[in-house]
């Protein structure tokens, strides 16, 4: 695999997440059409929205993915921001699903961002999977969840897990 080709705009260069990153934040995220608590008590719809959702909100299947694709856009420029080495498409998508779940401030703060700024790729997947806990308990989802972000962190097929 080579890095990923960058685009420019306006003297900015922008990532974008793929069709392969996407797939696996919609196969872990799922889609709630009615808000919901998730694991950590957040209100929630959509493919793990939390901006501005109330009990009792329903949204269309197109509302869902436009809200994705709209959140994604920030997502990618977080992650953007914070790496500071060339990635392949398969390790940006997953370092995206990561930051997505779990928010850029824990990108920012964690090992895992300075073990890649650190160029230790190898290490980078262990790192992603140590992230499995909700209010301090392991989720069998969660686990599952960044086994899957490890492996496509690695180029592998992660669509079994």
């Amino acid at each position: 695999m080579t890095a990923v080709k960058k685009q420019k705009f306006g003297g900015i260069t922008k990532m974008n997440i793929s069709n392969e990153g996407i797939s696996l934040i919609k196969k872990f995220e799922g889609c709630e059409l009615e808000a919901y608590k998730c694991a950590a008590g957040v209100w929630t719809i959509g493919y793990g929205h939390t901006k501005d959702v109330r009990e009792g909100m329903t949204i269309s299947k197109e509302q869902a993915d436009n809200m994705l694709l709209n959140e994604l856009d920030i997502y990618c420029l977080h992650v953007e921001k914070a790496v500071e080495v060339d990635l392949k498409q398969c390790e940006f998508d997953a370092l995206v699903s990561w930051t997505y779940n779990l928010g850029p401030t824990n990108l920012n703060n964690s090992t895992m961002l300075k073990v890649l700024n650190d160029k230790d790729f190898n290490e980078v997947p262990h790192q992603l999977k140590r992230w499995n806990k909700a209010d301090g308990k392991v989720l069998q989802g969660l686990v599952r969840r960044r086994e899957a972000e490890a492996l496509l962190f690695e180029g592998k097929d992660w669509t079994e897990v």
